[in-house]
């Protein structure tokens, strides 16, 4: 947050409490409890955290093209793409790294980005059709994505009777 804005520092420091709870669940689970799903169509608990981790990952690093390191480029790979070829789901150790390692990328994205750079839009195609993205809506698209899918991981944790006490 290149300004001092009381709102904006409410939502990252929000946000920062959400992203701590979703590590908080996932830590203690074991790999078994990684498969579980709420339904057999929907994903389980490990897809929907690793969906949360290659979202940040894309869209910061692919799509603003902001350097994370290689760490940041395996991240980006960790989606539905990467499961269906087969690859193996990471351990929760490694989960709970990634998710700190995504969020530490984007907080210094947003402490080094300016309002004018919050601006900057990139091109996209989106259903066939082209969009100019701005910074600040892929900040707010990941936020709100992160809520969407940590909302699917309280639920599917609570229906296995699993501790899910996600802020409310």
């Amino acid at each position: 947050m290149a300004e001092d804005n009381f709102t904006l520092t409410t939502f990252y420091t929000s946000w920062k409490a959400y992203q701590d709870h979703i590590k908080g669940a996932l830590a203690p689970l074991k790999a078994s409890q990684l498969e579980l799903r709420a339904a057999p169509h929907l994903r389980s608990i490990g897809e929907n955290a690793l969906h949360i981790i290659g979202c940040r990952a894309y869209w910061f690093t692919d799509f603003l093209g902001e350097d994370g390191g290689e760490e940041m480029k395996v991240y980006a790979g960790w989606n539905e793409v990467a499961l269906a070829l087969g690859a193996p789901i990471p351990t929760v150790v490694e989960m709970v790294q990634s998710l700190n390692c995504t969020w530490q990328c984007m907080t210094d994205c947003l402490a080094r980005w300016s309002p004018d750079e919050m601006r900057h839009t990139f091109p996209d195609d989106w259903d066939g059709k082209h969009v100019d993205l701005s910074r600040a809506w892929v900040v707010w698209h990941v936020m709100e994505h992160d809520l969407h899918h940590g909302g699917e991981l309280s639920l599917t944790l609570g229906m296995h009777g699993l501790p899910a006490d996600f802020p409310g």
